[in-house]
């Protein structure tokens, strides 16, 4: 390592232990479904504030919405799909992917009166999924269909937003819905419906992350290890106490309440469980994260979203992530 090189390094750990100020304002926007749960913990116990950060936390229904309010200055962080970070920094944005949230759930149900027993049975079928270009998009196109030999050409997708696609799946409107938690454990307590694939079972990947704009990296460091920190707490909350962790989500989640089955009451609480339980929630982008990350993004490709390849090195920064794992304060 030359002495340039020496320099620059001290410099980006000077930046990244400068302590945050008592108070720091911070946009933080998240997508409503439990794969964010750790921001609506952080949010609700306090530990955005324990990190010095004023958070003003906004909800968003799907990540390509909430990605333009961090290249239009709107945001100053999302915990978001990796995926809209590398499609935007294609385009010449600069964003920044600093740590992971969760592992990519999501299930692919089928109600049991459309005769689908497998992946290959969805052709000519309906489908209720996120967003188009969104995270949970390209991997039902370029993973879940794939391996079933189909293409988007091949059935129905009707693009929605979660509680939408719960809502058709059970009236019928729809013959499957590719859908996150707590719905995936609300539909299958209160229909007839058959869960075909899911994909952190079969192809486990880096769903959410944390991302910011390069201008707060630069401008903000603290602010960024503030919120990184605030992450790390809720997940290690979560994992410590999930009864109350259930508790304090199930109003987020789930606001009409407790759910009424034939006669019988399921609490919120226990689907709040159920979910805790059925995703794997972690703040650290771990070496497989990175070499999946990799793989979707030629995937990307594949599917001409990208049109050229974007180093990962140039959008994922883990110098917060490694000073947290060595328990700097």
């Amino acid at each position: 390592m030359n002495v340039r090189n020496v320099v620059l390094g001290i410099l980006v750990l000077a930046l990244a232990s400068v302590p945050v100020r008592a108070g720091e304002k911070v946009r933080i926007g998240y997508v409503h479904v439990f794969d964010d749960a750790p921001v609506v913990i952080a949010r609700d116990k306090g530990f955005f504030a324990a990190e010095g950060l004023e958070a003003g936390v906004t909800m968003f229904t799907s990540g390509p919405t909430l990605v333009k309010g961090l290249v239009s200055d709107q945001l100053d962080a999302g915990v978001l799909g990796f995926t809209n970070a590398i499609t935007w920094s294609s385009q010449g944005a600069d964003l920044k992917i600093v740590g992971k949230v969760q592992e990519g759930f999501h299930s692919l149900i089928a109600r049991n009166d459309r005769n689908i027993k497998k992946l290959g049975d969805l052709k000519g079928k309906s489908i209720a999924s996120q967003a188009a270009g969104s995270t949970a998009d390209i991997v039902l196109k370029g993973v879940v269909l794939k391996k079933a030999g189909l293409t988007d050409k091949d059935l129905q997708i009707m693009y929605t937003a979660p509680s939408t696609a719960l809502a058709s799946l059970k009236a019928g409107r729809v013959d499957s819905a590719f859908l996150f938690e707590p719905y995936d454990s609300i539909v299958r307590a209160t229909a007839s419906v058959t869960e075909i694939y899911e994909v952190g079972k079969h192809w486990p990947f880096p769903c959410m992350v944390v991302i910011v704009p390069g201008k707060l990296v630069k401008d903000r460091p603290a602010a960024v290890r503030g919120l990184l920190a605030s992450i790390k707490r809720s997940v290690e909350f979560m994992k410590q106490n999930p009864a109350e962790a259930s508790r304090i989500l199930a109003p987020a989640f789930m606001p009409d309440g407790d759910l009424s089955v034939e006669g019988r009451t399921i609490p919120a609480q226990e689907i709040m469980l159920k979910s805790l339980k059925s995703n794997v929630f972690d703040w650290r982008l771990s070496k497989a994260d990175l070499k999946r990350m990799e793989e979707l993004s030629g995937i990307m490709r594949e599917m001409d979203i990208l049109k050229n390849r974007v180093p990962l090195s140039s959008v994922v920064d883990l110098r917060w992530q490694t000073e947290l794992e060595r328990g700097k304060p």
